[in-house]
C-alpha cells in the first residue's frame, strides 16, 4: 500500500513557475514509477509526466516538454514537478500516482492522491 499526498499547489500569473511535491507513505517508494496527471474542468485526466523507479528516465507529455520537469528523491519518498513558463491552459487539478510499470495510461497507476489546485491566471 502507497499512501500519496500532494502539495504546493495555487495561483500564479502567466509566465510563472511553481514546484508541486508528493509525499508517500509505505517503505517501498523506490519499487514504483511516479506520474504526474492533470484534469482541466470539463475535460478527462491528462498524462503530464512520468519517471522511472530510480529516476534514470523521464517522460513528459508534448504540451509541457520543456517547461516542466519530473525529479524524484527516494531517500525523501517524494517525486516533484517543476513547472515553468506556466499557461493559463495548463490550469488543472495536478495528482500523483504510483505504479509498478513506467507507464504514461492513467489507468495502468495503482495508487492515487487527492490532488491540488494549479491556476494559471492570464
Amino acid at each position: 500500500q502507497v499512501q500519496l499526498v500532494e502539495t504546493g499547489g495555487g495561483l500564479v500569473q502567466a509566465g510563472g513557475s511553481l514546484r508541486l511535491s508528493c509525499a508517500a507513505s509505505g517503505r517501498t517508494f523506490s519499487r514504483y514509477a511516479m506520474g504526474w496527471f492533470r484534469q482541466a474542468p470539463g475535460k478527462e485526466r491528462e498524462f503530464v509526466a512520468t519517471i522511472t523507479r530510480s529516476g534514470g528516465s523521464t517522460y513528459y507529455a508534448d504540451s509541457v516538454k520543456g517547461r516542466f520537469t519530473i525529479s524524484r528523491d527516494n531517500a525523501k519518498k517524494t517525486v516533484y514537478l517543476q513547472m515553468n513558463s506556466l499557461k493559463p491552459e495548463d490550469t488543472a487539478v495536478y495528482y500523483c500516482a504510483a505504479n509498478q510499470v513506467t507507464t504514461t495510461r492513467d489507468t495502468d497507476y495503482d495508487y492515487w492522491g487527492q490532488g491540488t489546485q494549479v491556476t494559471v491566471s492570464s
